[in-house]
């Protein structure tokens, strides 16, 4: 409890996350041969609880400066906003930048290669926009568990479904070895 005291709750948190990061070995295992130990000198275990709460400690500032919605699960980062002018494409293209300078200095670089842009609706501008000097793929569709379209139609969520039933129902006619027509 002097410690405590002494040092504050930050510090007793603060040296007791640093002695469970230091002194890490890891090896791996190919065909049977081992590799040499070498000293863990980056990172968290993953699949750790500790890990979890340290990489949202982490970002938890990712969004300070951002004008437009940031939202952020895991380790994916969406950003969206309204463009009616060149004033909205600046402010949206200078969050990109507080963005990509955040993860920069926090060494938690983006792979702008995975770093698309969708342009929704029939009378958007259709503005390029870069990360890194780097433009910015355009893509008509996105998969976030429901499938989003450039134009905000079904149809290709509709589409996707009926595809994954049939390959599901397909396996279970391979499957199952007695049929007869009345589950047809």
């Amino acid at each position: 409890m002097t410690k405590v005291r002494a040092h504050g709750i930050d510090g007793v948190i603060s040296n007791w996350i640093e002695n469970w990061l230091k002194g890490r070995k890891q090896r791996v295992c190919i065909r049977g041969e081992w590799s040499t130990w070498l000293e863990v000198t980056s990172g968290v275990s993953q699949g750790s609880v500790l890990g979890l709460i340290l990489f949202l400690i982490f970002i938890n500032y990712m969004d300070c400066g951002i004008v437009n919605w940031l939202l952020i699960f895991a380790d994916d980062a969406k950003l969206l906003g309204i463009v009616q002018s060149d004033l909205d494409k600046s402010s949206l293209q200078e969050d990109l930048h507080r963005l990509f300078d955040w993860a920069k200095e926090w060494q938690m670089e983006f792979n702008i290669g995975k770093c698309k842009v969708m342009h929704i609706g029939n009378s958007n501008h259709n503005f390029k926009y870069y990360m890194d000097n780097n433009e910015l793929e355009i893509m008509q569709e996105e998969n976030l568990g429901v499938l989003i379209t450039n134009d905000l139609k079904a149809s290709s969520q509709c589409v996707q479904a009926c595809n994954k039933a049939n390959r599901v129902l397909g396996m279970i006619r391979r499957m199952v070895i007695y049929k007869t027509r009345m589950f047809y």
